[in-house]
């Protein structure tokens, strides 16, 4: 049985807003561990995918599935992080994880993300329920206005799902929508220090400028689903295989696995990049 850690007021904000930010979630010496980690495993680096936003400017992200015993496995798993799912979640189907993914914007070149909801790429995996879908980001360097944070439109997760064409490589929502959210409802710059964890709903609109700051953005993003939750256009099974859940002293104190053994997605195999024929018919 998990311990609760989330408040019902905080869980009532997640609902209200459609996300929610959890200060020090992490402590220094847990984020030191991953930051330093992510820079020095070369399998971060050799599976790398460079993503162009409609300038042409790149972002890195290295994306696997399923939690191991490395470092980055540790905190996907630990406890914490999972109660604060489940809470936000609900239901009573387990908590699973669908993919990590580490989110490098390097300084100066490091490019935007164009406005999207997650849904709007797992749409294309064929999930279900969105509801029963989440992302924690957590800050491992400074996010702030200056190197790119990220920006949600406040509640805007009540919309549903928005119509999503091609940015660059990206996936993007329909910036009709995008604007009338804007008009209608709260821009939010999220800024967070390292070991800040932002939990977000599938559905909400959230983007970032490019980093042209002198300072890199680096973050980890940990994606969830319910087991109840079922894909129809999913290759890999992570994401209906219950966490196996390690105690928080775990990222500290347990002995770490290269994330060489990870399961990597490759850009090839990514179904939210494929061309539908729709997308045309969107403006982004």
């Amino acid at each position: 049985m998990l311990t609760e850690i989330l408040t019902p007021a905080q869980v009532g904000l997640y609902h209200q807003q459609g996300y929610l930010i959890l200060k020090g979630f992490f402590n220094p010496e847990e984020i030191n561990k991953l930051y330093q980690t992510a820079l020095d495993d070369n399998a971060m680096h050799n599976n790398a995918l460079d993503v162009n936003d409609k300038s042409g400017k790149k972002s890195k992200l290295s994306l696997w599935f399923t939690p191991g015993n490395d470092v980055f496995g540790y905190m996907t798993r630990s406890e914490k992080m999972i109660s604060a799912v489940k809470q936000c979640l609900g239901g009573e189907a387990p908590v699973c994880h669908f993919h990590s993914k580490l989110m490098q914007k390097e300084p100066k070149v490091g490019g935007a993300w164009e406005w999207h909801q997650d849904y709007g790429y797992w749409y294309k995996n064929q999930f279900m329920f969105p509801d029963e879908m989440i992302s924690v980001m957590v800050a491992l360097t400074e996010a702030n206005q200056d190197n790119g944070c990220l920006q949600v439109i406040k509640g805007s997760h009540k919309l549903g799902r928005v119509n999503h064409g091609f940015a660059g490589e990206q996936t993007g929502a329909d910036m009709v929508m995008v604007n009338n959210a804007l008009i209608t409802m709260e821009l939010v710059y999220v800024e967070l220090e390292p070991g800040d964890a932002l939990i977000f709903h599938s559905n909400i609109l959230h983007r970032s400028e490019a980093n042209l700051s002198d300072r890199p953005r680096w973050s980890i993003i940990s994606c969830y689903n319910l087991q109840s939750n079922v894909a129809y256009n999913e290759t890999s099974t992570a994401y209906k295989v219950p966490v196996d859940v390690v105690p928080d002293s775990a990222i500290l104190e347990w002995v770490a696995e290269s994330l060489s053994n990870a399961d990597f997605l490759k850009k090839e195999n990514d179904p939210g990049l494929k061309d539908t024929g729709w997308e045309k018919q969107v403006e982004v």
